[in-house]
Order: structure tokens, then C-alpha cells, then sequence
């Protein structure tokens, strides 16, 4: 297999390993006896930088904090996208020029949708 697929097949093999591995770990060091089978009340507690807690421990965010997020992430993997097509943009000619306005065309979309639902507005 690998002298026929060269470098494709050993990464797979690598991939399939690292996945096998990541997912029995916590089995594994469980059988072991390295993590305890319970936890304990003091690991269960809650505390914040090493303190005790004083009221109410559960604060809930408002929602639009994670819009907010999800359009920075959204605009981010944008730049992430666009640096690498500017870089080689005489290489790539028109089709590369398509496949940005394509990709731009479907970021602002997402974006005006986000508007139009109000999502952007902070109350």
C-alpha cells in the first residue's frame, strides 16, 4: 500500500492511529488504575482561581455574545482564505478571481442575513 500511494497512505495510516489511540486513551488509563473510577466532592466543587465561590456560580451570557463571535470566526477564516489567493493572484488568472468574488459572494450573504435578522444590534 504504501509504495503505491507513497505519503497519502502513511498519512492515513498516522490519522488512523492518532484517532484509535485519542479515543481509547481515557480507557486505557482507566483500566490502568492512573484515573480514579470516582471522583471525589472536592474535585467536584466549583471555585474560581483557586477560591471558593461566594452566591450564585451560574451566570448566564446573553446569546449575542456568540453571534458576535460567530461572525468575527466567519470573518477570520474569510482573511485566512483571501491572504493565500493574494499572495499567488498572477498564477491563479480568472478562475481564481471566480472562486474569491464566489467565496466573498457566500461571506456576505451569511453577513446580511445575520443583519436582516438583527442579530448585529446590541440591546
Amino acid at each position: 500500500m504504501l509504495a503505491n500511494y507513497g505519503y497519502i497512505g502513511l498519512f492515513l495510516l498516522v490519522a488512523i492511529f492518532f484517532a484509535v489511540t485519542t479515543l481509547l486513551l481515557p480507557y486505557s488509563l482507566r483500566f490502568l488504575g492512573i484515573i480514579p473510577k470516582k471522583s471525589n466532592p472536592i474535585k467536584s466543587s466549583t471555585f474560581e482561581c483557586g477560591m471558593e465561590t461566594i452566591g450564585k456560580t451560574w451566570v448566564q451570557f446573553n446569546f449575542r455574545y456568540y453571534f458576535y463571535a460567530l461572525m468575527f470566526i466567519a470573518l477570520d477564516v474569510m482573511v485566512v482564505f483571501v491572504y493565500p489567493w493574494a499572495v499567488g493572484i498572477r498564477q491563479l488568472g480568472y478562475f481564481g478571481l471566480i472562486a474569491i468574488l464566489v467565496f466573498v459572494f457566500i461571506i456576505v450573504i451569511g453577513y446580511l442575513y445575520a443583519w436582516r435578522k438583527k442579530v448585529l444590534e446590541w440591546k
